[in-house]
This record gives C-alpha cells, structure tokens and sequence, in this order.
C-alpha cells in the first residue's frame, strides 16, 4: 500500500532514528510527544509534531486514540510504532488498518499469536520449534503455580505471559521463595502490561541469549540475518548486545536460522521480527519468545550486513519483496552495543532522574551513537532511563570491543549517575574480552563500586576555587603578599565528608558542571557529584542515620508493608515502589519500630521523599 507521510508513535532516539531513514527515502515525518517531551529533538527533527497530552504513558505514548488523532490532524497515512509502548499490540495494529492508516508492522493476527507467551509456546511447540520444558497452561491459581514449578523441579523462571523487558519476570531457586516470586511476578505484570498471566519454564542455568533477526514479506518470502549474543543482562534486561555471537558457528547458525524462520512462518510474519533462544552449554537451542517489532539492538545486525532495517521495513510496509535471497545475506566484522542508562549500577541498578548539563557523543571510525538527547534535557521517571545506545564495529571483534571502550570513554554526560563506568569494566573483563560471557556473567562475578580517589576531592575543591577566584576578588579570599593564603572547601559525598584547603585551580582539565550547590566531576570515566558544604552549617548526623526511610528515586508507591507501631527486624520490606515499571522493595536495614507512615499507596513520590520514620537508631535503605 502506498503512503507518504510517516507518523512515528514513540519517543526519544528510536522515534529519531526511524525518521531519519524515512525522510532520506523521501516520506514526511511526524513526531508526537507528551508534555514530557515538548523540547526533545525527535520533536525538532520531525516535519511536524503533534501533542498527545501529559506525561504518563496512559494519557500520552499508550493512549491508541490519541495517538489517532494525532495521525488525522497531521496527514499522516502510515504509523511505524518503534519498540515498547504500542508496537507489539494487536489493537493498536488493527486499530490503524480501520482508520485506513499502514501500520509498519506484522499484521494483528501475527502480534497476538506471539503476544501472549503462553499461547507462543504452545505454537512453537505444534510447529516443531525446540522449547524450553515449562507450564503454560490456563490454571493461574497461586496454589497450582507452586505445583507446576516444583514438578519442573528448580530452578525455575517465573515469567509474565504479556511483555517483555525483564518485567514480571522471576528466577526462583529456593522452595521457600517460590510463592512470593509468583506474587511479585503477577503485580508487576499487571502493572507493566495489563495482565497478570504467567509461565514458567526450567531455568536453564549459564546459558546464553542468542536471538535471531528475521524478515519476511507479503509473497510469501522469509529469511533471517544472522544472531544477536545478548547474554549480558540485568534484571533480564540486556546491557550489551553483539553480532555474530562468540558461540554460533555456521552450522548452528543455519540451525538456529531455520527454527527462527520456521516460526515467522508459522504465523503468517510480516515485516521484521527477533526469535529469541536459550542456548545451553551442550549446543541445544530453545524458543523463548518472538519480538514482533524492531529490536534496540538492531544497529549491530545493520553493521554486520550493511543493511538499512528501517528501510527495509518501510519497502516491505508498502508492498515491496524482500530485497535479498537468504543466499545473497553477508556478514562481515563485528559489532557490540551497550545501553547507556541513567541508572546507578553500583546500588542495585536504581534507575536516575534529573537534567542533563553536558552532552558530548564520541565519534570516531566504527562509532554509531544513537540518541535523542541534548544537554538540558531531563530523564524523567515516567519513561525507560536509556539516554543512548553505543555502538562500535571493526573487522574483528576485539577491534570492536576495544572501539566501544574508547568510545564510552569520550562521551561526556554529566547530570544524573550513569551506568558509563560499569559499561566500561564489564567490556575489559577477561571473561566478556574472550568471548565467554553467558546470562549467569553478572551473577558471579563482583562488581563493587569504586572508591572516590583523593583525585576527585581535589579536582572538586580545585574546580571550586577556580569558581571562587573568577567571581571574588583576592581580597575576598585571603590574599596574602608572600604566598596564595589557603582557600577552605568542605564536600560531601553521600554520607562522607572532608574538608580540605587549596590555593589553585587543578592542574587537569576535566569535564565537570556545577549544579547549584552540587559540582559533578568526571574523571577516567567515574563521575561523581559532590556537593558544597563550605558555607552550610556542619551535618548534626550522618544521613540515613535519623530512622527515616527515603525514597532512592522518583517513583509511585504500590504497597506498604507496615504500620504505625510495627516491631520491624533488619531485612524486612517496608515499601514496595514502583519506578520505570520495576517494582523496588524498600528495607529495614536495622531493626526498629516504626513511628509513623508519610504517604499512602498510589502515590507519586520523589526522590528522598520520607516514606517511613522509625524509632530508635534505624538507618534505612
């Protein structure tokens, strides 16, 4: 069907990334944007951008009719959905085809046979396709859930039917832990994706996560473009993707290829599509799920073919045969991708907010950065964290490694902590530089977070004199005639604080940016943010030491786990928070009673909001 003008139903660098493919082919583009986003460059870049309303997503991004009207105001005659949000839902599909828009996808019929991960599984099964042994069935009661699990024998994955992404999903390797999982799993699968359903399946441990990019058309062609490794994940979200993976050989390669498009097959597939397998130590494959849209990770498959995937999603959207014989397919080099987030790696992946002061994307041979931020931009809490996707690619894998790191280097981005420095480590680890990193890497090996070096502290206090001596004359600060009279500085760090007395500007120039009181300094890719308590009055107690337990970020409280004169022991969930989908359990660290309750379930909260205060000496976490 012929279209001209493209409306792009999703936000940040995958709604830019899609349009600039689209507009190098000759189409209009239309953003759309909550009130979120109003200043984002996805906004900017497009032809035309319409407003859907207020930030979260059910009144904005995931609101179908909204999204409608937006593509009837503007002219648009074809909607591509990006990834998350709407582009793996039925309705949204089909709801476009009856307002006579095309929708670049796969048709409904395809997106719900592969929607719901159950009723997947049962398919694949049917058609052949090697599955992981598991519970798929219709009895969701808690009580035959914990059956079904212990028949399969653990460890188990408790798993969301509806979505992805690692939410509602559980690794359960103790008996007594199993009920909780289920009931963790299900509440956040309700919240997450509308639906409370789950499976389980034989956790198969170490393994890796090979996944394999088809594409099919509407005469009846199929074909795949080589693998995916993204084994290195995080709460089942990966954090490095590469292509070819380190353990598929060629063979393999056309085994797993052939199981991947036997599946598009079974479903009537159109357009591009990611079979996801397990693959155990043994060289046995199992299905996992089918992602019917474009991948995040799908730059390092267009590295290793030298193809356009939005372009060939648009050709094939619009009639088109596949441009390619799966004969004709190519891979050459090697590319690795990371996911640059703003999240704190180093206290359980906490995902941050804020604004971006310094935005600086590395370039450089075999660089991809893509992106849709610019400096003052905020990460907000209604949307996933990702501030970018890092791509590097080489004729040889280790080229590739080695560009990344380099890369990830010279980017700067300085506002909320990042995952950079935890990205760097885990690409220099001996284990991933030889190829040998499965799903269970993160799990064993430790990863503590590094200590501030005195070269922080000094750096800090330097910069901030520099500061001082730009706005201040000498006389202000102490000048003396015979020699520089030292300048004090008092910073902290968390609860950590130090004072300390300089007399000039650091000898380095690094990049930092100073943030009311606080001055963020990034030095070999750690950042840390200190913040100036020169002129404050002294701390009467170290934070977390008032019996107050604090929101760790911007987020909606989904249950409280006490009450007012509770008797509450050191481990103990107090809170359960909600934030970019992931539901947070908020714990005792000493044991205490609890004094009062500050807020009440459904609400939003910010960060180091005072959720609960205890009596006695109860630091919280």
């Amino acid at each position: 069907m012929a279209f001209s003008k493209i409306l792009v139903a999703n936000r940040g660098e995958i709604a830019w990334r899609v349009m600039r493919t689209a507009k190098a082919m000759g189409y209009g583009t239309v953003a759309v944007y909550s009130d979120a986003d109003r200043d984002a460059p996805h906004v900017a870049f497009a032809d035309q951008a319409e407003r859907l309303g207020p930030p979260p997503v059910g009144e904005s991004y995931l609101s179908i009719d909204r999204i409608l009207e937006a593509a009837h105001r503007s002219g648009a005659d074809a909607i591509h959905p990006g990834y998350g949000f709407l582009s793996e839902n039925e309705a949204f599909a089909a709801a476009c085809a009856n307002a006579g828009l095309v929708f670049i996808g796969p048709p409904p019929d395809a997106i719900a046979a592969m929607g719901n991960k159950a009723a997947a599984k049962r398919r694949m099964i049917d058609s052949g396709v090697p599955c992981v042994p598991g519970y798929q069935g219709a009895d969701q009661s808690d009580a035959n859930l914990e059956k079904e699990a212990r028949k399969i024998g653990l460890p188990v994955m408790v798993k969301a039917a509806a979505g992805g992404g690692g939410r509602g999903m559980r690794l359960v390797e103790q008996d007594g832990d199993l009920l909780d999982a289920i009931r963790t799993a299900r509440t956040e699968a309700e919240s997450a994706f509308g639906s409370g359903e789950l499976i389980l399946e034989k956790a198969v441990i170490d393994a890796r996560h090979v996944e394999i990019q088809v594409f099919a058309d509407n005469h009846g062609n199929v074909l795949h473009l080589g693998e995916r490794d993204c084994s290195v994940q995080r709460r089942h979200q990966k954090v490095i993707e590469e292509a070819p993976s380190p353990a598929v050989d060629a063979d393999l390669r056309a085994r797993m290829g052939a199981a991947a498009v036997a599946a598009a097959r079974a479903i009537g597939y159109r357009g591009a599509g990611t079979v996801e397998f397990l693959l155990g130590a043994d060289g046995e494959f199992y299905f996992l799920e089918m992602n019917t849209r474009l991948q995040v990770e799908h730059p390092v498959t267009e590295a290793i073919t030298g193809l356009d995937l939005v372009e060939w999603q648009l050709r094939v959207a619009r009639g088109e045969s596949l441009p390619l014989t799966q004969q004709q397919v190519r891979l050459d080099g090697h590319a690795i991708e990371v996911r640059l987030y703003a999240e704190d790696a180093y206290a359980g992946f906490l995902p941050q907010t804020g604004r971006i002061d310094m935005w600086r994307p590395a370039t450089g041979p075999g660089v991809r950065i893509d992106h849709g931020m610019k400096e003052g931009l905020a990460i907000s809490p209604f949307y996933d964290p990702m501030i970018a996707k890092v791509i590097a690619s080489g004729a040889t894998r280790e080229e590739a490694r080695l560009r990344l790191v380099k890369a990830l280097r010279e980017t700067v981005v300085l506002g909320p902590t990042t995952n950079r420095h935890f990205l760097i480590r885990l690409l220099e680890h001996p284990e991933f530089a030889a190829g040998g990193a499965t799903t269970a890497f993160l799990g064993k090996h430790s990863f503590p977070g590094p200590e501030v070096t005195d070269a922080h502290w000094q750096l800090a206090a330097g910069l901030l004199w520099q500061q001082s001596a730009a706005r201040y004359p000498a006389a202000l600060r102490g000048w003396r005639n015979s020699n520089p009279e030292p300048t004090p500085f008092r910073l902290a760090v968390g609860d950590t604080e130090r004072t300390l007395e300089l007399a000039g500007a650091p000898s380095a120039t690094v990049p930092h940016v100073v943030d009311g009181n606080d001055i963020v300094v990034d030095l070999d890719a750690f950042t840390v943010r200190f913040q100036d308590r020169t002129y404050q009055p002294p701390a009467s107690a170290a934070a977390g030491s008032d019996g107050k337990l604090r929101a760790p970020m911007d987020g909606r409280i989904v249950a409280i786990k006490v009450a007012a004169g509770d008797k509450v022991v050191r481990g103990q969930t107090l809170v359960v928070l909600e934030a970019m989908k992931i539901q947070h359990q908020l714990k005792a660290a000493l044991d205490a009673e609890v004094e009062s309750i500050a807020v009440q379930e459904g609400q939003q909260v910010a960060n180091r909001t005072v959720l609960v205060t205890m009596a006695g000496d109860a630091a919280a976490r």
